[in-house]
């Protein structure tokens, strides 16, 4: 090649930077080493590190009758080669989805890869199908990869996809095949037995086997991750430029996007969804990139992310056995406490970005009064029809007839029961759907974001966390649990609110920061409900599912209370509304006090999607579909979309909860599930007609 055609030299080329590279390696290595050695001597058995050392110099081979050796190849060793051998795995997959998508935020979790892998291991133990170790990786790796390419072809991610964009298509899957995975852990009790704790992410190991089955393949696709680390430095200067210079850019994409996701399939296999690694290892070691060029170059940065993720699972274990002790940490995993530092990578991350401008943006043809008119009179007549059906339809079909019996005292008592039972769960589901729709299209104007909704921002997770913390911990009854459930999850909108405000309110960021604390909210949920009597577990997954079991018209109280104070005053702020929805600069020309008007109706929003999550648990996409569809029926006018959205909300949710004690009555989906599984769909198909080609 002649000298005019070569290829300029790419920053952090030459020997001093190589250098510097390779001692950050080396120190990176000693430090894996040493927190390896450190995890060691931490257990339930009471063997330490001085009877450690004793043993390893031949004067000690067993501590109170236990034998060390058995220890250490039982229990000790196998779980910090799991950790080991996760992180690795873990590190480098965030870090090749991240050069590849050539977005900060891009990691195994959000673009729903362990998700997917999650759901096809649950969905196999399920339906009772055993498969060896090998098998059951390529079992995650169908699931994983499934789930990367609808996420990165709904994002557009090929061409570096925004990342709010990307962030809620990641959302919106994941949510999906979450809920389907806990569909089926409800279902299926016995087959899935201990999954729920192993799907937070898992270290413990029965002995070696695992581990060292798992180290070729992590070691091979680590050298193929090595291999590319010269395309993808050159990937780096552009799509265009990189195919001026002969890289063959979308082989690299395939290619790196399937070790990322066989590294994840192998890790989930390994030791279950080990939240949030990918994202953390590479963030940290691109930010000390800043200070040490030479990690800018893949051929150092790959090994540096792998490195680093393998220290971050073993501090995270090692942490949380150090403040808990090692027997209470037994039983909470390991992805917890990662999960906590996703959010947190998550959050910074949003406050470093700007606003990117780069959320499709809801353009609707103007509607007429009579289409307005006709949609809300439709829109009534299917909700009364669908109230009526969650009457008459269960385990026992009934007949309109002995609703009218009901109404008069006069019914039989096996028809009254059921009555009782359902009429309260009706009015639940109606009151909390209205109240969900009223918060989604308040959230997606004052964001101008219609695929933003309550769920996505983490306000409905806050109130369960309140929920939660009340039935784990015994503090009260029904009223106390409605309390700290609206304060929970006021107090997380809260904390989303005064981190987005800082430097100026901006959309983007405001979602960002809020799928964040979302995530952390969970990841808490999750460690009081494992801590809790192992057999309220059930019990407690099922309401955070969503549910309207077990609910009386003292619940729905709460809820009405609200919309009758929310409503007309949202409906008072509909031209306010308006102008938000439209950019930042035309509130301010028709006098509006922007940053005024977004913190008194978010409030409100915070507020109905609280209340809503006392009365039927987590739900899902109903503020983001019931707002989308009345925008799509009546314009783009919050004078008619609030009305509409509100029938909408409380028709979605009704026919989920129908539909959840029907399908496969006596047994029964919560209303919640079954609304993910019907909402995420059409939040695909959102997301499908608003990318902007690439």
């Amino acid at each position: 090649m002649s000298e005019t055609a070569a290829p300029r030299p790419l920053p952090g080329i030459g020997f001093g930077r190589g250098a510097s590279g390779a001692a950050v390696l080396a120190a990176l290595l000693v430090v894996v080493f040493v927190t390896g050695l450190g995890h060691i001597t931490q257990g339930t058995s009471g063997v330490g590190f001085w009877d450690l050392l004793r043993y390893l110099l031949g004067a000690r081979e067993s501590v109170g009758g236990v034998p060390i050796t058995e220890v250490l190849t039982g229990s000790r060793l196998p779980r910090v080669l799991a950790g080991i051998a996760v992180g690795l795995a873990l590190g480098t997959a965030g870090a090749l989805l991240q050069s590849v998508t050539r977005n900060p935020l891009a990691s195994p979790d959000t673009l729903s890869v362990t998700a997917g892998a999650y759901f096809a291991l649950v969905a196999f133990a399920a339906f009772g199908i055993t498969t060896p170790l090998w098998a059951s990786s390529a079992v995650a790796f169908c699931g994983g990869i499934l789930a990367a390419s609808l996420v990165l072809g709904l994002a557009g991610a090929g061409s570096g996809a925004a990342s709010t964009r990307l962030i809620l298509a990641g959302s919106a899957v994941a949510m999906a095949l979450d809920a389907a995975s806990a569909t089926l852990l409800i279902l299926f009790r016995e087959g899935t037995t201990g999954l729920y704790a192993w799907g937070s992410g898992s270290l413990a190991q029965l002995n070696l086997d695992a581990a060292t089955r798992a180290a070729p393949v992590i070691a091979v696709v680590l050298v193929i991750a090595l291999l590319l680390a010269r395309r993808l430095d050159v990937l780096g200067l552009g799509d265009d430029a990189a195919s001026s210079l002969g890289v063959p850019v979308r082989t690299t994409r395939i290619v790196a996007v399937l070790c990322a996701v066989t590294l994840t399939s192998v890790s989930v296999t390994l030791a279950g969804p080990l939240a949030f690694v990918g994202l953390a290892a590479p963030v940290a070691v691109r930010l000390a990139a800043n200070r040490v060029g030479a990690l800018s170059r893949h051929g150092f940065l790959i090994p540096a992310c792998a490195l680093a993720g393998a220290l971050l699972v073993l501090l995270a274990d090692v942490v949380l056995r150090a403040i808990m002790g090692a027997q209470a940490a037994a039983s909470i995993p390991t992805g917890i406490p990662t999960s906590l530092l996703g959010a947190l990578v998550i959050v910074v991350l949003a406050l470093r970005l700007r606003d990117m401008g780069s959320v499709p943006r809801a353009y609707v043809a103007v509607r007429s009064q009579s289409r307005f008119v006709l949609v809300t009179v439709v829109a009534t007549v299917l909700l009364v029809a669908a109230a009526l059906t969650g009457l008459l339809a269960g385990s026992l079909w009934l007949r309109i007839g002995d609703i009218v019996l009901w109404l008069q005292g006069t019914a039989p008592n096996l028809i009254s029961l059921a009555l009782d039972d359902r009429a309260p769960r009706v009015a639940a589901a109606a009151t909390a759907g209205a109240a969900l729709a009223l918060a989604g299209t308040v959230v997606q104007g004052t964001v101008r974001n219609p695929l933003a909704e309550p769920g996505i921002l983490g306000i409905t997770a806050g109130a369960g966390l309140g929920a939660v913390i009340v039935v784990t911990s015994g503090l009260g009854g029904r009223p106390a649990l409605i309390v700290l459930a609206l304060c929970a999850g006021l107090s997380t909108f809260a904390v989303i609110s005064a981190l987005s405000w800082r430097g100026g309110f901006l959309p983007d960021r405001f979602l960002l920061i809020g799928i964040g604390c979302g995530y952390a909210v969970t990841s808490l949920s999750t460690f009081f409900l494992l801590r809790a009597d192992p057999y309220d577990t059930p019990r407690i997954l099922t309401w955070l599912s969503g549910t309207t079991y077990g609910r009386t018209f003292a619940d729905v109280i709460p809820v009405v209370v609200l919309l009758l104070a929310a409503t007309p005053l949202v409906y008072g702020m509909r031209r306010q509304l308006d102008l938000l929805a439209i950019d930042e600069d035309t509130p301010q020309i028709f006098g509006v006090r922007r940053e005024q008007a977004r913190l008194v109706l978010l409030i409100v929003a915070a507020a109905a999607a609280a209340v809503s999550t006392v009365a039927i648990g987590v739900v899902g996409f109903v503020g983001l579909v019931a707002p989308h569809l009345a925008r799509a029926l009546v314009g783009v006018r919050h004078g008619r979309i609030i009305p509409v959205a509100m029938l909408l909300g409380a028709l979605l949710v009704v026919i989920a909860d129908a539909l959840g004690r029907t399908l496969i009555a006596p047994s029964q989906i919560p209303a919640g599930l079954m609304m993910a599984l019907i909402g995420a769909p059409y939040f695909v198909w959102l997301l499908y007609r608003s990318r902007t080609p690439v």
